[in-house]
């Protein structure tokens, strides 16, 4: 199974999004609040040059945003998530 972290905050509509699109596809997350954690919100702008969320890593790689996790899954390079089908 692939790892997936997962930088969201509460009042999100595409961190609640990309966490649904994720679970449809089989994967299981760590979900990181950048909103309730500052440290964590410094984490994610080191590791992305990022200020908003979600912020989506699989096995490590920044996948970005909602948009781009969406742009994977459409164009095929979203890995699968184990025994996923689809």
């Amino acid at each position: 199974m692939p790892n997936v972290e997962i930088y969201t905050s509460a009042n999100c509509a595409y961190c609640v999004a990309a966490k649904i699109l994720l679970k449809q596809k089989g994967f299981d997350y760590t979900e990181l609040r950048v909103d309730t954690d500052p440290a964590r919100r410094d984490e994610m702008i080191a590791r992305t040059r990022q200020r908003t969320v979600p912020q989506i890593f699989i096995d490590g790689r920044h996948i970005g945003g909602y948009d781009d996790l969406v742009a994977a899954e459409r164009n095929g390079t979203l890995p699968k998530a184990a025994g996923s089908a689809a």
